[in-house]
């Protein structure tokens, strides 16, 4: 998750940003495969801006993975630095930056109405181990490369267009029984044993979500 101090910074950087508006400054708010977002942009060159801001968004679904069906949650939750590169009398632009990422893919099993879970090849009856949980993150730090598209109407009111990846990193899985600690002690110790191998199976799943497409649409008024 991130933390306080990181949204603290990012909050900060988007107000001092907001203080060199006779430079060209600009407020945009933004949707897409990210969440929702807002960002200040400051424009020192012609040719350069500077844009510092946050996405979050809960996206709420159904999986099933390893055979086990979960209701899950992808909580997205950035926030970013990014410079860009324009080109003269065009609307493209090259961008390049480092997000603060706090993505992660919450999961818990659904009601198996009395049939066991198969966790790590072993079964375990649902009555001592109650629902299976997961959290999957990634790479707190994640660097991000893509192109954008500025449409602007007299300098003031424009439509801002990205394309690009984010570099998540490798998925972290971390998984717990919600009645753990109430299991008879030699489930709890197979459970120990069956998670280290459903984690692997499912960072094996996952490992696509390590470069995370970005799209992503902003309405942007400049100062």
């Amino acid at each position: 998750m991130n933390t306080p101090i990181t949204r603290t910074v990012v909050i900060a950087l988007i107000l001092s940003l907001s203080s060199t508006a006779k430079a060209d400054f600009g407020v945009g708010f933004k949707a897409g495969t990210l969440g929702l977002g807002i960002e200040g942009r400051w424009a020192p060159l012609p040719w350069l801006d500077l844009r510092a801001g946050a996405n979050q968004y809960d996206f709420d679904d159904t999986l099933s993975e390893g055979g086990i069906n979960y209701d899950a949650t992808m909580s997205l939750d950035t926030y970013f630095l990014t410079g860009n590169l324009r080109f003269p009398a065009s609307p493209f632009r090259l961008t390049a930056g480092a997000f603060s990422n706090g993505n992660e893919l919450q999961m818990l099993s659904q009601d198996t109405g009395g049939a066991p879970l198969i966790i790590g090849g072993s079964s375990f009856d649902t009555a001592e181990i109650g629902a299976l949980g997961g959290i999957t993150s990634f790479d707190s730090t994640s660097p991000y490369l893509g192109f954008g598209y500025d449409f602007e109407v007299f300098g003031k009111v424009g439509m801002n267009f990205d394309i690009g990846v984010l570099w998540q990193g490798e998925p972290n899985v971390y998984l717990f029984a919600t009645q753990y600690d109430t299991a008879p002690p030699a489930t709890q110790a197979a459970l120990d044993d069956a998670f280290m191998e459903e984690m692997a199976e499912l960072e094996d799943a996952f490992s696509d979500y390590k470069a995370w497409p970005v799209l992503s649409l902003s309405f942007v008024y400049n100062f």
